[in-house]
Formats: structure tokens, sequence, C-alpha cells
């Protein structure tokens, strides 16, 4: 089931997705669906699935703030998103690529909270700008 909405964007935003759309050939429509998904799904797993940062020990957090994706998984994503970008990408791998996107952005998000935290803690100096 979907709803259909009326939104109103910028049209500096829209003309990037349309830019995206015609690279990967699909809908303007169907771009726009994936970014959104992508930018909500991470904010609702992650508030009921991870402990607080601020309740971690040092090493924890200090540990967090290395986290990356597994090599399998950055290969997978790596190879998809060059199938996705040469517009070769079967609709099966489109749902491995989001879950795959939400991994990676998922993982990107807690390490710069885990950041944050440690140099809030003084465990870390800040990172140069």
């Amino acid at each position: 089931m979907s709803t259909q909405i009326t939104i109103s964007l910028p049209d500096e935003m829209y003309q990037r997705a349309e830019s995206l759309a015609k690279l990967v050939s699909r809908e303007v429509a169907d771009i726009l669906v994936d970014a959104i998904a992508l930018s909500l799904l991470p904010v609702v797993s992650r508030s009921q699935n991870f402990q607080k940062i601020a309740e971690m020990s040092d090493e924890e957090v200090l540990a967090l703030t290395a986290l990356q994706m597994s090599p399998k998984q950055d290969e997978q994503l790596s190879a998809l998103l060059d199938r996705q970008q040469a517009g070769e990408l079967a609709e099966g791998e489109r749902s491995q690529l989001m879950a795959l996107m939400q991994i990676y952005q998922e993982g990107l998000l807690r390490k710069a909270q885990a950041l944050h935290e440690a140099v809030r803690r003084g465990l870390r100096e800040p990172l140069s700008p």
C-alpha cells in the first residue's frame, strides 16, 4: 500500500534528483521515494535497537569510533553502486542496495556519534577542519 502526496521541492533539489534519475534511467519519483526511504529508515531502527552511546564505557565508545562495514558488505555495496551508475541494476538488486546503504548510513551515523562522545569525554582530540 502507498499514499500519494504532493510536495514542493526547492528547484536545486529537484534538479539533482532529475539528474540522478537520468543517470540511472529511472523516474524522478522513484529516486525521491528511495531518498526518503533511505533517510527515514535509519532513524527509526537506530533509536530502537542500540545502546545509547552516552551509557557506554570509554572502551566501547573508542571501539565504535573505528566502526566500518565488513569488507564483504563494502565490496557488495561498491559493486551494486557501480551497476546502478551503469544503469544495469536489476530490480532484486535495488532492495539489496538499499539495505546496504542503510547499513552504511547507520554505521556512519553511529561512528559520528561515538566520535562526538569521545571528544566530549576527552578521549580523543577534535577532528581538524
